[in-house]
């Protein structure tokens, strides 16, 4: 099965620093005004997710979640989360840290397509 959204492995040691400080964590594909469309990270619960989201999946042990609406266009490309040095304009939780995951994409293949994970939501 073609995963629909994977995790670089620095962005993932990101993640591992980010659990041990506040436990249990999942990730929202923000589509927002604030924050364009970086990838936001919370402790788990803390973003209501609605039935107006999808989870693509899981990355480093997180869900990944993304509006319905987002995913409509985004449904062909295979998302990367990355980090990079910055400070991006939003409450992720990596933002004290001095960086920011990012979302890296391309489209999927024709085989890759035609076994995609299914999202639930």
């Amino acid at each position: 099965m073609t995963e629909r959204v994977l995790i670089a492995p620095e962005a993932e040691k990101v993640v591992d620093q980010l659990r041990e400080l506040h436990g249990e964590l999942m990730f929202h594909q923000s589509g927002g005004c604030c924050d364009g469309s970086q990838p936001m990270c919370f402790p788990k619960g803390e973003f209501r997710v609605s039935e107006s989201d999808v989870m693509l999946g899981e990355i480093a042990g997180c869900g990944f979640y993304m509006s319905r609406d987002q995913f409509e266009y985004w449904q062909h490309t295979q998302l990367t989360i990355d980090v990079v040095p910055g400070r991006g304009a939003s409450f992720s939780l990596e933002i004290p840290l001095g960086l920011r995951f990012i979302t890296r994409s391309r489209l999927y293949t024709p085989e890759e397509a035609s076994d995609l994970t299914a999202v639930n939501g």
